[in-house]
């Protein structure tokens, strides 16, 4: 696998990991805000469903409030996907090294997977942590706001130390690993099976077609055909006339 494929799979990897959180980023405030909420003297209102929590946050808050940590959740995807294509390769193309055919064993997709998972989490931690952060901000809110991202990190290493930026880091490792490894093995196993199938195919019908031609060659053109079966007919009608004139004689 050559450095710039490397570069181009971890530009279409950040470039797929921007328009997922444009599209969907309101729907990942809303399950954020739900997975907190207990309902025990919680700063945030409480929501009935979804769609009444999307209702609700817009009306309380905006459309600010909807995208709520947009920004290091964008920086957070773009950055998690992009590193973790170019480490996945990386770790490919090392395992790889000294094996004459350079196809990998389920065993080694995995390794890759699981190596690249955990190396994005240990890089975006905490861009998730301040994501996680900005979007449990409400009006309800009776302690100071972080006003964005640099703010919320300069604040938490202030007040809770840089350890604090790593908060969650070892469930985040376990999703990112286990996460990674299942889909990305299973996907390069799945597309193993397809480009095989597929090659398959495309050599049967390369000697079918070969064994097409080889017969259209060996066949006489229709013409000649037609030809033959003429003179063959004529020689059978002149036969028969001998034979009757023969018989004829012998009477």
């Amino acid at each position: 696998m050559s450095a710039s494929w490397q570069w181009e799979n971890a530009t279409a990897g950040a470039v797929a990991g921007f328009a997922t959180v444009a599209a969907v980023h309101p729907l990942d405030v809303v399950r954020t805000r739900f997975q907190v909420n207990d309902g025990r003297g919680s700063s945030l209102p409480t929501y009935k469903n979804t769609a009444h929590a999307v209702f609700t946050i817009a009306r309380l808050e905006g459309l600010r409030g909807l995208y709520a940590g947009f920004f290091p959740a964008v920086i957070g995807s773009t950055v998690s996907w992009g590193l973790y294509f170019f480490f996945y390769g990386r770790a490919k193309q090392r395992y790889a090294k000294g094996r004459d055919d350079e196809k990998l064993s389920p065993g080694l997709h995995l390794a890759s997977a699981a190596e690249a998972g955990a190396l994005v989490c240990l890089c975006t931690n905490p861009i998730w942590l301040v994501k996680t952060r900005l979007q449990l901000q409400t009006p309800l809110h009776q302690t100071q706001s972080y006003s964005g991202l640099l703010d919320a990190v300069k604040t938490i290493v202030k007040e809770e130390g840089p350890r604090a930026l790593y908060k969650g880091v070892g469930p985040g490792l376990v999703l990112q690993v286990s996460h990674g490894a299942i889909q990305f093995t299973a996907y390069e196993e799945l597309r193993k099976i397809i480009v095989d199938w597929k090659e398959k195919r495309k050599k049967s019908e390369s000697a079918d077609s070969s064994l097409e031609i080889m017969l259209h060659l060996v066949a006489p053109p229709k013409s000649l055909q037609f030809f033959l079966h003429i003179h063959f007919r004529l020689f059978e009608h002149d036969c028969s006339n001998d034979l009757v004139l023969t018989e004829f004689q012998d009477i």
